[in-house]
This record gives C-alpha cells, sequence and structure tokens, in this order.
C-alpha cells in the first residue's frame, strides 16, 4: 500500500535565489533518493519577490536550477522540494498557519546579514526603524516583518497551539549565526515584554551554528532563455548558481531533522573553523573585489579577479594576514587554508556565473565589523602588520564617497547604514579619521591610532589605483 504519511517540514522564510540554490537542492537530493520523510514550505516575510512568488506557486513549487562550472559546463535540475508556497500578506497568515503546524520541526531563514540588528557588542540596536516598528507592532499583538517580529508571530501561535519544539536554523553569512540569531530573538522578546513566550522559546528551541556557501547571483532573462534552449522547459522562476557547494551544520536540532549527512551535508559539533575560513577568505574578498572593481569600472566580479592589480589585493590580504592568524601552532585549523584561498579565486574568476559587483557590494556596513575588522584586531593584538587587510577598507571608503557624490552607476543597497552618518564621514575634513571613528564600523578599535594610520596608507595606495 502507497505511504500516506505526512512528511515533517522544514519551513523557510526567504524564498530568494540562494534558499532555493542551496538548503531546497539538498532536500531535493534527499527526496530523489527515496527519503521523503521532510519536504519544504516557505514565503517571504516582506511583500517582495511578488513575481517569482507568483511563478512558483504557478508551477507547484517547482523550477530549473542551472548549475556552471569554471570550465563552462552547464547542468539543468528540475527541483521539487518545495511542497508549499505561501503568498505574502500583512498578517504573516499563511506562514503562521504552517510554523504553527505540529509537523513543521524546522523553521529556517535567509534574510541577509544587516537583517539581524546587531552592534558590535551583539546587543539589538534599535536605532532602526522597522526593528522598532516591529517591536511596537508584536507588543500590539499585529505580526512583525523583520526576522524577530515574524518569528515573534510565528512561535506564539505555534506556543498557542501546542505545536512542540522547533529548530531555528539560520543560513545566513553571519558569525554564529546560530548563537547570534537566537540572542537577537531573545532580546527582542525581554524588549516586547512577552515573559511566557520567551520562557517557551528558550525551553522548545535550539538554534545550530551552520555555514553556507553558494554563489547565486541574481536571476535574469538569459537564465530562463537558457533553461527553455536545454530542457524546454518555460520556467519563470528560473535560477543559476555555480557548481561549488557547501553546507556544514552543527548537529543541535531539538525535534528532529533530514538525513542531510547521506547528500553531502557535513553534520559537525563545531563549525566554527569552517565559518572562519568561509566568511574571511570568501565572503570579505568577494567585497574586496567588488569594491575595487566598481571603482575601476568593472561590472562583473569576473572581471575584477582577472585584473591582476584586484587579483592580488584578494590574495595579499588573504595569504599576509588572514592565514596567519586562523592557523597558529596552537591552534592548527583542519582546513588547508591556502588551497582553499586557490578554490576560492578559481570560483571567483568564473565568467559563466556573471555575478554582479552590485549584488557583492551590498551591506559594506554590516560586512566590515562581520567580515573585516576581526581579522584587525587579532593582528593588532599580536602587534603584526595590517598593510593588506588594511586595503579592504580603505576601498570601501573610496567606494563610499563615490556613492556620495552620486558616482556609482547602479543602485547602492545597506540595510545597516545610516546615510546621515555615511554622508557626514565623506563630508568631513578628514575622511579616513572619521571612517575609523564610526563605533558600529570598528567597535573597540574605533579611533585606534593604528587602525587611522594603517587605513591611511591603504587609502593612498587606493587613490593611486583609481588613477590607472
Amino acid at each position: 500500500m502507497p505511504n500516506t504519511t505526512k512528511p515533517f517540514l522544514m519551513l523557510h522564510l526567504g524564498l530568494g535565489s540562494f534558499h532555493r540554490a542551496h538548503q531546497a537542492l539538498y532536500l531535493h537530493q534527499l527526496q530523489q533518493s527515496g527519503d521523503t520523510r521532510w519536504a519544504l514550505a516557505g514565503g517571504n516575510i516582506r511583500p517582495d519577490m511578488v513575481e517569482t512568488i507568483d511563478a512558483l506557486i504557478a508551477q507547484n513549487g517547482a523550477y530549473t536550477l542551472e548549475t556552471v562550472t569554471p570550465q563552462g559546463e552547464r547542468t539543468y535540475t528540475r527541483i521539487t522540494s518545495i511542497q508549499t508556497v505561501v503568498r505574502h500578506d500583512p498578517l504573516l497568515s499563511g506562514l503562521v498557519r504552517l510554523g504553527a503546524d505540529a509537523l513543521t520541526r524546522i523553521l529556517s531563514f535567509t534574510v541577509t546579514e544587516a537583517g539581524y540588528y546587531l552592534d558590535a557588542k551583539d546587543r539589538l540596536d534599535l536605532n532602526f526603524a522597522d526593528l522598532k516598528a516591529d517591536l511596537a507592532a508584536v507588543q500590539a499583538g499585529r505580526a512583525g516583518s523583520t526576522i524577530y517580529g515574524a518569528l515573534a508571530t510565528i512561535l506564539r501561535a505555534r506556543m498557542k497551539a501546542n505545536g512542540g519544539a522547533v529548530t531555528l536554523l539560520n543560513c545566513d553569512n553571519l558569525r554564529h549565526n546560530g548563537d547570534r540569531s537566537r540572542s537577537g530573538l531573545l532580546q527582542f522578546l525581554e524588549l516586547a515584554g512577552d515573559a511566557e513566550l520567551l520562557t517557551w522559546v528558550k525551553a522548545n528551541t535550539s538554534s545550530p551554528n551552520a555555514m553556507v556557501d553558494r554563489i547565486t547571483p541574481r536571476p535574469t532573462p538569459v537564465v530562463a532563455e537558457r533553461v527553455l534552449a536545454a530542457t524546454g522547459v518555460d520556467d519563470a522562476a528560473a535560477l543559476m548558481g555555480e557548481s561549488f557547494i557547501q553546507w556544514v551544520i552543527e548537529d543541535n536540532f531539538i525535534a528532529g531533522r533530514p538525513a542531510w549527512e547521506t547528500v553531502g551535508v557535513e553534520m559537525v559539533d563545531s563549525v566554527q573553523a569552517y565559518e572562519e575560513a568561509k566568511i574571511r577568505l570568501l565572503n570579505a574578498t568577494h567585497s574586496c573585489i567588488a569594491w575595487a572593481g566598481t571603482l575601476v569600472g568593472y561590472t562583473y566580479i569576473h572581471e575584477g579577479t582577472h585584473d591582476p592589480e584586484i587579483r592580488k589585493f584578494a590574495f595579499d590580504y588573504v595569504t599576509d594576514d588572514v592565514i596567519p592568524v586562523l592557523d597558529t601552532p596552537e591552534h592548527p585549523c583542519p582546513i588547508n587554508l591556502q588551497n582553499y584561498r586557490d578554490v576560492v579565486l578559481d570560483r571567483f574568476g568564473n565568467p559563466a556565473i556573471a555575478d554582479t559587483n552590485q549584488r557583492v557590494a551590498m551591506d559594506g556596513f554590516s560586512k566590515i565589523p562581520g567580515f573585516i575588522a576581526p581579522t584587525f584586531r587579532e593582528r593588532l593584538a599580536r602587534n603584526e602588520s595590517i598593510d593588506s587587510v588594511a586595503m579592504l577598507p580603505a576601498l570601501f571608503l573610496a567606494y563610499l564617497q563615490r556613492w556620495h557624490a552620486g558616482k556609482i552607476s547602479y543602485e547602492y543597497q545597506d540595510q545597516a547604514m545610516d546615510p546621515t552618518v555615511a554622508h557626514a564621514i565623506c563630508e568631513s575634513a578628514d575622511p579616513v579619521a572619521a571612517f575609523c571613528a564610526d563605533l558600529p564600523l570598528w567597535g573597540t578599535l574605533a579611533n585606534d591610532p593604528r587602525l587611522i594610520a594603517g587605513l591611511r596608507q591603504a587609502y593612498a595606495r587606493v587613490q593611486q589605483f583609481m588613477k590607472r
């Protein structure tokens, strides 16, 4: 007889390209192997991506993923792991209904690094108007639209429905992403004055740390054209990504999980080494190339990666300043970081990906404290040079000044940036010193004379680079 048992659900908040090319693919592969005990449902917590959501609903959650190797080889996969696509409404009613269902055992999310509103000390930054508005909404019993407001709304309904324990799985590029998003959520609930929900969340949820990796550009109409030509499927939700993929998860699930390890996910006791390598060697280098490439007129990441001077900025940053602090005699790294560096640059140089500087350059005000400042702190604590790492924020400062002057050729998006503060830095008589004084960017390093001297020297190099 056929198995009529309903699968457990993983409800994902944020049906963007990365989730659909990464987490959804892993679950698809698991289902294709014959393990159908889990399925995906998902939707967005804000009213964006309307056309993509409409297309996914029309296609019953199915879509085509094109993957491309650095050598230009393309393959196509029809992904069918998303069982339910939820259309957005202001009450988040569809997400709330699924989130309260006892069959939902994992609540996962991708909202970008800046969407967690955490300052240098991991405290919620209530200077953000949307976060304050969400706090007021939740206090009044309404649905929220930030990750915290949405989770509070869903988890409150789950608690009242006796839905049981659920894992909160962060899939964003945030260091210690499970710990930090959990801390932000608990602070949010405390500020909201919901003691009952706060107690319930502490007892009935877990928040594994995880590291995710796959370059997934924003899909263009050309992707759908290639999918149609290659597969015969006219797919309005088609997307593309590189062939490389990685997911490392701390095995800390309170209500069960899929057998991801059978399809290549690394289930580990600690993700810290993988996390640091990814964030510092890949994410920070990616931003370096995007900022530098924009400054000299490139559109795509691969163009900057193949520019010898820009490639040297990235290579020297990793080789001179990052590897020595991540791989030490006292704490040897389990990853071959030199090889990892070379693989990363090979991936960035893939012209078939056509990843844009616009996509990668965004959110500099969260990337500097998250991806770059830790290397400064560790190098300076050891009285070591910061010459190579200083090039990254110096490139961003030059980029910011172009933005200030209205000379960036695309719209710059940065959820963590206060435009008034950013314009004031650029208008200062000494922009380098003003930039180094910004507490959200630098934390305890703000106004440090060594930081200022290092950035001043690097900024002079950047000015010469832009004159070439």
